[in-house]
């Protein structure tokens, strides 16, 4: 009786599936894992996390590991402490023609995981999550501004390869409500990534290699990170982005770095757009691979 009380105890705070083959996934209070015959592949972030109570978020994935299981992603980095893993912002978060919050430094925002779904797939495990945006800076009281509906799709490793498929939906719940990148020459924001970069990292697109410069270059709309992500001693590998897989677009705006920051797939740039309450959708793939 001991045991079974102290079991039932355990899985009613971590809910495991059992399966040993194949993709799986396990939830904790602090989030969802994807593995794949036992691997760790990466961890969305459901609990708010933050770094000396700094820069709160939530709803991100850290760590997303490579093929030979290695972690290629940083969170609350030194350098920029809110970067983290794969994860999606933007600076200007603006109302009624005011700013009212930062999504980029979580500056007057929050998020909240308000609810995680698993399901499998022959070939894959996807995680949606229903994730609300709340601000106070408009009204001195909290009020949800956004509405968010991502699903993650984890694909089955074939032929050496494994695609994660990025599908996220964001509605306004408030009128007149506009996102967009830094007020700058630069315009970042959007989707990024922040991983550890090797020290013979490259940048290609459509089989050219791109140099980066301090603002936005113009590539296709995939964008293949080269080098030696598991170690020098090791075979290089590559983690590629694909910007709105499903549409015809010829070219897209990178903001790409080669030493401690991140990776930005560039939506929509310095100029905001209007978040309606019909919504966005962005899409994007993750790849990874050996060379």
């Amino acid at each position: 009786m001991k045991y079974l009380v102290l079991f039932i105890s355990f899985c009613s705070i971590f809910s495991i599936d059992v399966l040993s083959q194949g993709l799986t996934a396990v939830k904790s209070p602090e989030g969802i894992e994807i593995l794949e015959e036992g691997k760790k592949i990466l961890f969305y972030q459901v609990k708010p996390k933050s770094h000396n109570g700094k820069y709160e978020r939530a709803g991100y994935v850290h760590p997303l590991y490579s093929l030979k299981g290695n972690i290629l992603t940083e969170d609350f980095p030194e350098d920029h402490p809110y970067h983290h893993g794969i994860f999606w912002a933007w600076h200007q978060i603006i109302l009624n023609g005011k700013q009212i919050a930062d999504g980029w430094t979580s500056d007057s925002i929050s998020w909240t995981v308000k609810k995680t779904t698993v399901r499998r797939g022959k070939q894959n495990i996807s995680i949606n999550a229903k994730v609300v945006w709340w601000s106070q800076a408009a009204s001195k009281v909290r009020s949800a501004i956004v509405k968010e509906n991502t699903v993650i799709v984890v694909h089955s490793l074939m032929n050496g390869k494994r695609k994660i498929d990025f599908d996220i939906n964001l509605t306004a719940l408030v009128d007149s409500l506009k996102i967009g990148g830094s007020d700058d020459p630069k315009g970042y924001g959007g989707f990024c990534l922040r991983l550890k970069l090797p020290e013979d990292i490259q940048f290609v697109s459509n089989d050219t290699l791109v140099a980066p410069q301090e603002t936005a270059v113009t590539a296709g709309r995939q964008m293949n990170f080269r080098g030696s992500f598991d170690g020098a001693s090791s075979s290089k590998s590559s983690v590629s982005l694909t910007a709105n897989p499903d549409k015809d677009l010829q070219n897209y705006s990178w903001i790409l770095r080669n030493k401690g920051s991140m990776q930005n797939a560039v939506f929509p740039g310095r100029e905001p757009v209007i978040l309606t309450k019909k919504g966005i959708r962005l899409k994007y793939s993750v790849s990874l691979g050996q060379d």
